[in-house]
């Protein structure tokens, strides 16, 4: 059964299609604010299941996300749930995460996003059996810097986090977690939207993808030293070969991993691989709350 939910598709982004399992069911709950929640359909009831919460970039939509980087088709193979809320739109008519100072509440609004998060979660958790110890966060740009809040805010309801060109908050004193949570940071070296080396946006500085992913090892308990690993794979389509390269701090406390992934001449939004979700998804599964 599938039930779909109208968003806004901007016609500026480009998109990945994927296919959807026929049988997947999407779902809203939460009137007020709506989302859509792929449910493999190999879930059973009495088996608590992975949750995914996939979150969209800055001015983009939960449809665009669920498009693009082909989570659905191995969440079916991995029994994953995957959900893909929607931000409130701003003054400029686009929607947005309130995530950090430097991304991207624009017009000031100070809506709680962690709270609609957190009730996406108790709301999927109240129709579903959900494994409360594997909850993961995964967010493309405002989506990614919204993650790392997530990580930052809510610690103990997430497992792992993975951002695409998103950022950390640029003072550490913004980020107390009450527990550990692992962290993976994609970033493109040549993304000129949210550098890889850092900047502002709205006056309001962001640190740089190395210093995203150092602030977790500091705060993981990690050998503080960025290790390279050898075998390069591809994650971006457009770009020819394997271009990117895997980078993960060693010895982090309580079973929990910070890595940095980065994609050679990429840019801000990667046209992913084939196997973009898989990699993905791998990291993700490894990961359980302590």
């Amino acid at each position: 059964m599938k039930l779909k939910i109208s968003a806004l598709v901007y016609a500026l982004v480009m998109v990945t299609s994927f296919t959807t399992p026929a049988n997947a069911e999407v779902i809203s709950t939460l009137k007020d604010r709506p989302f859509n929640l792929f449910v493999p359909t190999t879930y059973k009831s009495q088996t608590p299941a992975p949750l995914i919460i996939a979150l969209h970039g800055y001015s983009s939509s939960s449809e665009v996300t669920e498009t693009r980087w082909g989570l659905d088709l191995v969440a079916e193979k991995n029994g994953v749930l995957v959900a893909y809320p929607e931000g409130t739109k701003d003054l400029a008519g686009n929607r947005f995460w309130n995530a950090t100072q430097a991304c991207c509440d624009l017009g000031k609004s100070n809506i709680n996003d962690e709270a609609y998060l957190i009730s996406v979660i108790d709301e999927i958790s109240k129709l579903y059996a959900v494994d409360q110890k594997r909850i993961y966060l995964l967010g493309h740009s405002n989506g990614g810097f919204m993650s790392y809040r997530m990580a930052c805010k809510r610690a103990d309801r997430f497992a792992a986090i993975v951002s695409v060109s998103g950022a950390m908050f640029s003072n550490a004193s913004d980020c107390v977690p009450n527990s550990k949570v692992s962290v993976l940071q994609i970033h493109g070296s040549s993304d000129a939207t949210i550098l890889f080396t850092g900047g502002t946006l709205g006056g309001n500085p962001y640190p740089s993808a190395k210093g995203s992913v150092a602030a977790w090892a500091k705060i993981d308990g990690c050998t503080l030293k960025l290790t390279t690993l050898r075998n390069k794979f591809d994650l971006d389509r457009s770009i020819p070969g394997a271009e990117s390269t895997k980078s993960k701090y060693l010895n982090c406390k309580l079973g929990t991993s910070v890595e940095l992934w980065i994609i050679n001449n990429g840019v801000h939004v990667p046209k992913p691989s084939t196997n973009f979700a898989s990699e993905v998804m791998n990291f993700l599964l490894s990961k359980s709350k302590n």
